[in-house]
């Protein structure tokens, strides 16, 4: 799984260390590396590895071939996702357009959430995470367990 927050620095060539605990995710997989794409759902970058991209090829599959929604999932997640490989010191070059989408300069923030991650910059990311944290309060709630079996 894809845990905790660690803000890395990105250097003048766009490359960024992944950390190691996101390494240790991805390693062994097909890929020596990370697969990311500009989210559709704000400035950040999304991301995860192989596992991650045949879970969501698999949902998509499930929907219908001509609804458009499926057409836009496909376009937005695998039309713009890019492999990155880890160099020798663990670290992937961010593509340009990638680093404009997400204002990353100097630091990039990884947010692990379980089977994917956002890489965010530090000042963006402070912004959105107390109205996450705020929602998350709000909506707890909205987090229960199945129940037991023989209702214990």
């Amino acid at each position: 799984m894809f845990l905790s927050t660690t803000i890395n620095g990105v250097d003048a060539k766009g490359r960024v260390s992944v950390p190691a605990d996101f390494r240790a995710v991805v390693r062994g997989g097909p890929f020596d590396g990370i697969i990311c794409w500009p989210s559709f759902d704000g400035p950040y970058l999304e991301g995860g590895g192989q596992a991650l991209l045949e879970r969501y090829q698999a949902l998509i599959e499930e929907m219908d071939p001509y609804d458009d929604a499926r057409v836009a999932f496909e376009r937005a997640i695998f039309g713009a996702a890019r492999p990155l490989a880890f160099d020798s010191n663990g670290r992937v070059t961010l593509p340009k357009e990638f680093a404009d989408h997400a204002g990353l300069d100097t630091k990039a923030t990884f947010v692990g959430l379980g089977s994917r991650f956002e890489i965010w910059s530090p000042e963006r990311f402070e912004e959105h995470k107390s109205s996450a944290q705020s929602f998350a309060r709000d909506n707890k709630r909205a987090l229960k367990l199945p129940p037991r079996p023989g209702g214990v």
